[in-house]
């Protein structure tokens, strides 16, 4: 590998996704990339304890796969030969909409169904073969270190947990805070006499419980997917998704405080409230391979980092550490990738005003998917928020759009091309999409009548 040499050591604080992803890009201009892990790796395709979400069903989007493909060729292929499923993400899924299914065929768009931490592991794996990346794990990090008149981060205190409990300064040009949605940034900012960043949320409270089933060839047709989404009036949503091993993963939920419940009737009883029943006849019959398990999320967030007027040197934000999405919308680990692209480009320019540039790209990177959720989420009556009138349009928009789409192959793939940011939404609103838009409405209620 070339490294096109801006320092000689960075750091990044966690590694999750986002922190994998952002060592990926720093490995071409660094010649040491650290990983600070407060976690012992689990052996792969096991659950790990500081991912609690890693139980529960996750969606790497089209576009998340193609980023991977950059940074790690092959890595498809791999997870293929450890029985991830691949295919088209609307050929073969049934996307429940708005009182019925979206046209399916084939799109071109190729998706990977695999559980959390075998995506995890697996790029770990890649990553870990890089001659100049290492991890520490099981380790804390304390605070950051700066010169004395805090311009510049140099470092972070670390402490080592298990016998020792040793700790250490660890120097470097850079330091990258990738430690997620709970990230301490903030607070280290402050006591560096940095204003905190502006917070924005949307308080959504879902809740959604997962099992774990075993998949047979029989189950739906031998199609790969069941999407539900959430609609008036229970705003209940669901997923059914195959996975490695010849495996479902099912997640069910709802908002505020309708939850699946976590005992075996109760589960089943909900999926089959949902207004398809295609997950409910899978999972009445299947044989489960774990117990339910609930998971909360209580707000989207943002930290406009990008805002902030003074920002040290040697020292960024990265990934759900900036911005996390309501999870039913799956995209979460396509914006860390995007954000990955973003730092590399970047990085490709030089070091200097570093942060300043990356944040500007990151949140550009985030804008788009932000509203989409959240403006998705004003749906909801007990969601707060503004909802302005062109809000309120681009949801009843939307909404005709997914009645249009359930007749209309061509409505189909332009929303699922933007839903897995292939194509910006306003590829949504061209004239062409509009008019049959219109022209299916149309036709469905002459039907109705």
């Amino acid at each position: 590998m070339v490294i096109k040499n801006i320092g000689q050591h960075a750091i990044i604080i966690g590694a999750s996704m986002g922190g994998l992803l952002a060592a990926r890009a720093l490995t071409d201009y660094y010649q040491q990339v650290t990983l600070l892990e407060q976690d012992i790796f689990p052996a792969p395709g096991l659950n790990r304890k500081g991912v609690p979400q890693d139980r529960h069903t996750h969606g790497l989007l089209a576009k998340g796969r193609e980023v991977l493909e950059h940074f790690f060729p092959g890595i498809t292929q791999e997870l293929e030969a450890k029985t991830a499923v691949i295919g088209d993400v609307l050929q073969l899924s049934r996307w429940f909409a708005e009182g019925g299914y979206l046209q399916r065929n084939y799109s071109g768009l190729k998706g990977i169904l695999v559980s959390r931490p075998l995506l995890e592991a697996q790029v770990r794996q890649r990553l870990l073969t890089l001659p100049n990346v290492k991890v520490i794990e099981n380790c804390n990090v304390l605070g950051l270190v700066a010169t004395e008149d805090h311009t510049r981060v140099t470092g972070v205190r670390l402490k080592h947990q298990g016998n020792s409990n040793a700790e250490e300064i660890l120097n470097a040009e850079l330091v990258v805070d990738a430690s997620g949605r709970r990230s301490l940034s903030p607070v280290w900012l402050e006591t560096l006499g940095y204003e905190k960043p502006h917070e924005k949320q949307v308080k959504v409270n879902i809740s959604y419980t997962t099992r774990i089933y075993s998949r047979q060839p029989e189950h739906i047709q031998g199609d790969q997917a069941v999407i539900v989404t959430a609609s008036y009036p229970s705003w209940r949503s669901g997923v059914l998704l195959a996975q490695e091993q010849e495996h479902w993963i099912v997640s069910i939920g709802g908002y505020f405080s309708d939850r699946a419940p976590t005992d075996e009737q109760g589960f089943l009883e909900f999926a089959k409230s949902l207004p398809t029943p295609d997950i409910y006849e899978v999972i009445k019959d299947a044989e489960p391979l774990s117990e339910p398990t609930l998971y909360k999320f209580p707000s989207s967030q943002r930290r406009c980092y990008e805002k902030l007027k003074r920002f040290p040197q040697g020292y960024l934000v990265f990934g759900d550490a900036i911005c996390s999405f309501n999870p039913v919308y799956g995209q979460g680990m396509t914006i860390t990738a995007l954000e990955a692209i973003a730092l590399q480009d970047c990085l490709s320019k030089g070091s200097q005003n570093l942060a300043r540039r990356f944040f500007q790209a990151a949140s550009k990177v985030v804008d788009i998917p932000w509203s989409m959720a959240v403006d998705g989420d004003l749906r909801i009556p007990q969601v707060q928020g503004k909802r302005s009138l062109m809000v309120r349009f681009i949801n009843w928009y939307i909404g005709k759009l997914q009645v249009a789409a359930q007749q209309d192959l061509k409505v189909a793939i332009a929303f699922t091309k933007t839903v897995n940011l292939i194509a910006p939404p306003a590829t949504l609103f061209s004239p062409w999409i509009v008019f049959r838009v219109l022209l299916g409405n149309l036709l469905q209620a002459k039907t109705a009548n």
